[in-house]
């Protein structure tokens, strides 16, 4: 018998001074601010470190809650913030100098940043400190990217230029005035939940930057020996998906391109100022709401692709919960992703050593590969004009939208396995969703109504001639190339409202409808063209137009303020393949718009997509207005993130279908559609 050959010996991995630890967020706000700020209080005492407020659509989208494209929205998906009154609120109590506050907030970024530095002001009044000296303890991030809105996550409100102004005002004015603020993260984020792919994630977000900081070193409000402090200032925000190997040699190949970016175009001589900082949440359109427990071990395993490689390690983390495809997380179920967190970080002997992974051939090998894609993306990108050219041209939006067929068509084959969902599905039943109602926060009814009560009381009690004038500064300022950062804080101090504020500057520049991708989006397919349950749908959809006298129409609508297109972009696509005429002219649609728009096209269906939880508002609205114009033969189907309970409700209410995020094979989804129409018009 051989001997046996011993491995050589090997040193042990160096052991360093522990690592301090990310900050730790959870990203957190509903229904009101006095709410939020008992929620957040909560979670501090908890062991959080840091904060991240999430803002309801209207607040984000620049409307106040009795904008009539607020109704149902309000107080849903983040707290409602329409003027100084609601941030003071929110805030209350919580040391803003010792925070560091992230604020998902993009087309009035720049107002909510002006809220929160009159709050600062006011508590270091309090405290008898200058608020200057104040200003300059606060740290923090807003989100600030509006470009990845038109691609994704649809919260712009002006058309690209003017919003990359808005950006460049924001930089300019917080790296002279609040030098530990980050003004913008740049988000490849909802990239990923849109389709991109590791180079797609990677190449379009630093294309964003790329723009963005162009515009900041051509604005001429900052001395050329301040770009250093810019560029180390810029923040990303970045999605980590269940791949985590892959996801971590993304965030290596991220950092190697940024160094190289802000070396050789900006000349950044500085290697501290070239370090990509980054913040991550996990991926949450990832989550399944088949056998939502499965959800836990993703987040987990999502969280070490941005944390088990100390030089690409995010600089803060937050987790989702584990039943957020169900509905709005409880405190709990917050708590219980931060406990992640912290067991990782003070459990783990992760933060004693040195990079685990430097010298590793494999990840190498990744992280040079991603980076070469993302390259030649880039020099795409920037051959069309620019990130801002892509967008207007739909370039971007197609590629992404193509990127997502191809990843739905790969989990509908089963190429994918999403465990539970299209593989293991067996299932004991889940002690978690006993009671579904209870296993998820509601928000209360009442809610709206006392927002729209609270902000008209304060429009009401306000020195009505300084908001006027006020606001009349803003708009004159604005059709300038001066920066708007001290005219924002005017309006702020005179008691302006969210909607006053986005108004006034809609006046001036215009509102935006960005490029849907569904017409230049390719086909899904096999699994969208040429499988044989295809084939059989589609045979079904032309006999289906035959016998009723032509094609079929169908009509995809976005009502609300909901502006996750995803799933709605993809029906449009699958639908168009399948032989229906498809009608689908983006997001943000009021219920009326929607109805008059299925008169003109004279549709054979309405589809609504809905993930905001404004499906008991929207949707009774919709079908009142389609039977007012005659049309109760047209049936109505509803998707979304859509509780049981309120899925009887709609089918009570009349709506034909209801499909959720258990209802992954669009094919199906088409299918029923179909029978849907079918059975509209007496069709066997």
């Amino acid at each position: 018998m051989a001997s046996r050959v011993p491995y050589p010996p090997q040193e042990a991995a160096p052991m360093v001074e522990r690592t301090k630890p990310w900050v730790m967020r959870t990203y957190a706000g509903h229904s009101s601010p006095l709410e939020s700020n008992a929620l957040y209080r909560r979670n501090l005492e908890k062991g959080q470190t840091g904060l991240s407020v999430a803002f309801d659509l209207p607040t984000q989208t620049g409307y106040d809650p009795d904008a009539e494209l607020a109704r149902g929205e309000v107080g849903k998906v983040g707290v409602p913030i329409a003027h100084l009154g609601d941030l003071r609120t929110l805030f209350e109590g919580i040391p803003l100098e010792q925070m560091n506050t992230s604020m998902t907030i993009n087309a009035p970024a720049m107002w909510l940043l002006a809220l929160y530095l009159v709050v600062a002001e006011e508590h270091a009044a309090k405290a008898g400190l200058d608020p200057a000296q104040a200003r300059a303890q606060l740290a923090g991030t807003t989100q600030n990217d509006i470009v990845k809105e038109y691609l994704s996550r649809g919260t712009f409100i002006y058309p690209p230029e003017p919003s990359l102004r808005l950006i460049t005002d924001v930089i300019a004015y917080t790296v002279a005035e609040v030098p530990r603020w980050n003004p913008i993260n740049i988000c490849s984020y909802h990239l990923q939940e849109a389709g991109a792919t590791p180079v797609q994630e990677v190449s379009f977000a630093l294309c964003t930057a790329i723009a963005v900081l162009d515009s900041v070193r051509d604005c001429g409000q900052l001395p050329p020996e301040k770009f250093g402090e810019v560029v180390q200032r810029i923040s990303f925000f970045v999605n980590a998906g269940v791949r985590f190997v892959e996801e971590l040699c993304k965030m290596r190949a991220f950092g190697r391109l940024w160094d190289e970016i802000t070396a050789e175009r900006y000349g950044v001589t500085d290697p501290r100022q070239r370090r990509l900082r980054y913040g991550v949440q996990v991926n949450s359109l990832g989550l399944t709401e088949a056998q939502p427990e499965n959800n836990v071990t993703r987040i987990l395993l999502e969280m070490l692709g941005v944390t088990l490689s100390k030089n690409a390690r995010a600089r803060a983390v937050q987790l989702p919960a584990w039943n957020e495809a169900l509905g709005l997380p409880r405190p709990w179920d917050q708590q219980w992703s931060l406990r992640m967190q912290q067991v990782l970080a003070f459990e783990t002997d992760l933060l004693e050593y040195d990079d685990i992974f430097d010298g590793s051939t494999v990840i190498e090998a990744k992280v040079t590969e991603i980076a070469a894609g993302a390259r030649a993306e880039i020099e795409k990108v920037l051959g069309q004009g620019g990130v801002v050219a892509a967008v207007e041209s739909g370039y971007l939006k197609s590629a992404l939208v193509s990127s997502l067929a191809e990843r739905r068509r790969r989990m509908e084959t089963g190429e994918d396995v999403v465990v539970g969902v299209n593989r293991f599905t067996e299932t004991e039943p889940n002690p978690l969703t006993a009671d579904v109602e209870g296993s998820i926060l509601t928000i209360d009814p009442g809610v709206e109504a006392a927002a729209v009560a609270s902000v008209r009381a304060w429009r009401a009690e306000r020195d009505q001639a300084e908001v006027a004038a006020s606001l009349a500064d803003l708009k004159s300022v604005a059709a300038t190339t001066a920066n708007l950062m001290p005219a924002t804080l005017r309006c702020a101090r005179a008691g302006v409202t969210t909607g006053e504020w986005a108004g006034a500057l809609r006046e001036v520049f215009g509102e935006y409808r960005a490029p849907t991708g569904v017409s230049g989006a390719a086909s899904a397919g096999a699994a969208g063209g040429a499988d044989e349950a295809f084939a059989e749908l589609r045979r079904r959809v032309a006999e289906t137009g035959d016998e009723l006298g032509g094609r079929l129409r169908f009509l995809v609508g976005k009502p609300g303020l909901d502006g996750h297109s995803n799933g709605a972009e993809q029906i449009a696509v699958r639908a168009r393949d399948a032989g229906f005429e498809v009608v689908y002219s983006g997001i943000r649609l009021t219920p009326a718009q929607i109805v008059a728009s299925a008169v003109e096209e004279d549709v054979s269906v309405v589809g609504l997509s809905v993930l905001s939880g404004s499906h008991l508002s929207v949707v009774p609205e919709v079908l009142d207005g389609l039977r007012a114009a005659g049309m109760d033969d047209v049936p109505l189907v509803v998707g979304g993130i859509i509780p049981d309970a309120d899925a009887a409700r709609l089918l009570t209410l009349g709506v034909a279908r209801v499909f959720t995020s258990k209802d992954f094979e669009l094919s199906k989804v088409l299918g029923g559609v179909l029978e849907a129409v079918r059975e509209a018009n007496g069709l066997n």
